[in-house]
């Protein structure tokens, strides 16, 4: 982040604040030092943005940049930049509303420039209404939606699980698995970056979601997590199923600890609810995903689960190599898709695995 600041700015902060928030320095002027010619280049600094947010806009400023004036840094930069330009207006109501200043917006506008609309609320000349300049977390949240419109992915929902699952034993013992999670988490983070609206189902496990945009839901049991991703999956376009599920639980639950007693002690254990296989039962036009976790004949399994699950292409990935499966920060996976087309990938991060399969998934879009 870089920070220009107009000569009215300065009567209200420094730029050593801004300069220390930002870990750049602020640039004010076209020169740095007068005496030694040192200047500000505006153009460099106009093609460097990736996205030039102009926040808060005085009415002032405004004006000058409907007419392409260009008596300042700021100025200057803007007329040279050629990416995204976001005004976020902050002045007086009556100043807001009055004619000359709604024709500049928009004439801004038309120049290419997007509004983030002010706010309605206490203004500093004591009056209340449209005009407080929008909260900086509605600014940011409002450019994230708006970036993601050019997003291969904008629009499409998709449903992510991840994790273990428990089944309990007793209030203290549970039968579970070595999944962490991780592999899910980044692909929930991952279509999320590339535009969908991500709802992510979560057994238990200790990693957050790297963007916040992503809604998880915190399930414990392979019961709770076939409710979850039932319920939801007919208004999605895309899921993947990454979770370790239990393919058993105890028949019953002990509702107080198991003492121990004798030498051996006996289970019955239930067959839990197949999701994935119930999702290719409901499967319209959804893009579905399974994985497939193997010790042995690892492409043959993945096949057959393929197509018993009706889905659109399985994630294999075989405990036999190294690095891959639970626990590891890395993986190495082979995609098999219902056309026979195999493509096999080396051992990356889970981050890197998660772009491979999201980018499978893009193509069918």
């Amino acid at each position: 982040v870089k920070v220009i600041m107009t000569p009215a700015s300065l009567d209200f902060i420094t730029p050593l604040t801004l300069s220390t928030l930002s870990k750049n320095p602020v640039h004010s002027d076209f020169t740095e030092d007068k005496d030694s010619g040192v200047w500000n280049n505006h153009v460099d600094l106009g093609l460097w943005a990736d996205l030039f947010i102009v926040a808060p806009l005085s009415a002032n400023t405004m004006a000058k940049m409907a007419e392409g004036v260009c008596d300042n840094f700021l100025l200057a930069t803007f007329l040279s930049a050629r990416c995204p330009v976001y005004i976020a207006p902050a002045m007086d109501l009556d100043m807001y509303q009055h004619g000359s200043t709604q024709e500049n917006l928009q004439k801004v506008q038309e120049n290419g420039a997007i509004l983030i609309a002010p706010e309605d609320g206490e203004l500093a000349s004591g009056l209340s209404g449209v005009g407080r300049m929008a909260e900086p977390e509605n600014i940011l949240s409002f450019i994230e939606q708006d970036q993601k419109k050019s997003l291969p992915l904008y629009g499409k929902r998709a449903l992510v699980s991840a994790g273990p699952t428990y089944e309990m034993i007793d209030p203290v013992r549970f039968i579970g698995n070595f999944s962490t999670g991780k592999m899910g988490y980044a692909i929930a983070d991952e279509l999320a970056k590339q535009g969908a609206n991500v709802t992510l189902v979560s057994g238990p496990t200790k990693i957050e979601t790297e963007l916040s945009s992503v809604e998880r839901i915190d399930v414990l049991s392979a019961q709770q997590m076939y409710d979850a991703c039932i319920e939801r999956f007919e208004d999605m376009d895309i899921a993947v199923m990454s979770a370790a599920v239990a393919d058993y639980r105890p028949s019953e639950q002990e509702d107080k600890k198991i003492k121990k007693k004798d030498d051996t002690l006996s289970l019955e254990l239930k067959k839990t609810e197949d999701i994935l296989k119930k999702l290719g039962e409901l499967k319209k036009e959804q893009i579905l995903v399974g994985f497939a976790l193997e010790t042995n004949n690892e492409e043959q399994n993945a096949k057959k689960k393929l197509g018993k699950k009706n889905l659109d292409f399985i994630v294999l990935n075989s405990l036999q190599d190294k690095g891959a499966g639970f626990g590891h920060d890395t993986n190495k996976v082979t995609l098999i898709d219902k056309q026979n087309n195999i493509e096999e990938f080396e051992l990356k991060s889970k981050a890197l695995v998660a772009k491979d399969i999201v980018s499978k998934i893009k193509s069918y879009f």
